[in-house]
């Protein structure tokens, strides 16, 4: 919902937009990393909403992840990112490269016949990836 939606985006872009304008690079950073970790999430969420809506308390386990996520007591996002998101990302990032670079040079027509299919394997992809990775990420702990 609305609170939602407020908590989780308006409030760390105002932040965000503070430390840009006061050049603070530490708080740069720190949103940097939240805003790599909330986008990650963001695409995790759109699938775990058509699955895991009916689980009691889902919406409060989800604002509380967010909270987590936001804390500058738990600094969650940081404790991801550096943990889990930084690794992977840095040993993949050639590839992540190369296949931005093929994508763009195929046709945009090709991306829009690729169309819903292509939406759904990507995005049962992404779930997957981010299941591995939670889970590896945590184990290490």
């Amino acid at each position: 919902g609305m609170k939602w939606l407020l908590f989780g985006t308006l409030y760390p872009a105002y932040y965000s937009y503070k430390a840009v304008k006061t050049k603070n690079v530490k708080e740069y950073v720190r949103w940097m990393m939240y805003w790599i970790v909330f986008a990650l999430y963001t695409v995790v969420e759109t699938i775990t909403d058509l699955t895991l809506a009916w689980f009691p308390l889902y919406y409060e386990l989800k604002i509380a992840f967010v909270i987590w996520l936001l804390s500058p007591y738990t600094r969650g996002a940081s404790l991801i990112y550096r943990k889990c998101l930084h690794p992977l990302l840095s040993s993949r990032e050639r590839e992540i490269d190369e296949y931005i670079v093929q994508a763009k040079e195929r046709s945009y027509e090709t991306m829009v016949n690729f169309g819903k299919q292509g939406l759904s394997i990507a995005a049962t992809a992404a779930v997957t990836a981010a299941v591995k990775v939670s889970v590896s990420c945590f184990s290490q702990q």
